[in-house]
């Protein structure tokens, strides 16, 4: 038998009330007077354990914090039936009224969750030492005729989502949920892909495993991306912040040359500090890819 992931720094979990729900968050280490905290922000149908490869390759014991967003993990979606980008900006913002009142943290975050890093930095750049995003690009730039459309997408979506048209699909075992995020990410070994699908599922009452996202996730925003007011925000980036993209290029596999890389830099340039680093042989995932090689730039760009 396969022997699994073997854990080098144990987490444990903390449950935090934010906004009417019960956010669940990783916790690594124990705060200190003399070490910032490190937030680390997950991505879309991802999980706060996701981060496990990168803290046990970290050479400092950094405190590291790491939420489930809401919908994700084991923090609830609170009944709701869409959800608004928004909010991930208050909901970090509360969770850092929590861990980090009186002073600044690190903040990194992971292609969406790399998105919020960023806006979150723009809107309170007085609470952030260091700014660190991986794959967080944002989407193709919109015109205001696409309106229309958008939101009657999104009506239809949200039927079809009480319909139950969108929901996840479910795995006989653990194994399973092992094999679709292999099948995903052809680069995670399978010791990795059996420790985090104990994380990135559960087993429910018939013995099936559910993927701990809600499904109301798949619903596009209503709200069209206006990268005019993403770019007023990327210039109130005061702070030094790194870039990390993978060799891999994701852009072009997701948007089909709707929305490029060197379109990405381009908005790049409105960010006043910003270093671009590249991790070789890595794919979007590169959390688990390379965690050694995320750790080493995490690691010479915090210190």
């Amino acid at each position: 038998m396969l022997r699994m992931y073997q854990v080098k720094r144990i987490s444990h979990s903390e449950f935090v009330p934010i906004r009417n729900l019960q956010y669940h968050v990783q916790v690594w280490g124990e705060p200190s007077p003399d070490r910032l905290p490190l937030v680390m922000l997950h991505g879309w149908m991802d999980v706060a354990a996701s981060y496990q490869f990168v803290v046990d390759a970290l050479n400092q014991h950094h405190y590291v914090i790491a939420p489930d967003w809401r919908g994700f993990g084991r923090t609830s979606a609170a009944e709701a039936d869409n959800f608004w980008f928004p909010d991930y900006l208050a909901d970090l913002d509360f969770l850092l009224d929590h861990y980090a009142p009186q002073g600044q943290v690190n903040l990194l975050g992971h292609s969406m969750g790399g998105n919020v890093a960023m806006l979150y930095a723009g809107v309170r750049p007085e609470r952030i030492r260091r700014l660190i995003n991986l794959e967080g690009f944002g989407m193709p730039a919109t015109t205001p005729d696409k309106a229309p459309k958008r939101y009657a997408v999104w009506m239809d979506q949200l039927k079809q989502l009480h319909r139950g048209d969108l929901a996840l699909k479910t795995y006989a075992n653990a194994a399973g949920v092992a094999g679709r995020l292999m099948k995903t990410n052809p680069r995670l070994g399978a010791d990795k892909a059996q420790w985090l699908a104990q994380h990135w599922a559960r087993e429910d009452a018939s013995g099936q495993w559910i993927i701990r996202g809600d499904p109301a996730h798949k619903i596009f925003n209503a709200q069209l991306y206006r990268v005019d007011e993403v770019l007023a925000i990327y210039r109130r980036l005061n702070m030094p912040m790194l870039m990390v993209e993978a060799s891999d290029n994701s852009i072009d596999l997701w948007w089909k040359g709707q929305f490029t890389l060197a379109q990405f830099h381009e908005r790049l340039q409105a960010v006043p500090q910003v270093e671009i680093a590249r991790i070789e042989n890595a794919g979007h995932m590169m959390h688990h890819d390379q965690p050694e090689v995320l750790s080493a730039l995490i690691e010479r760009f915090l210190d």
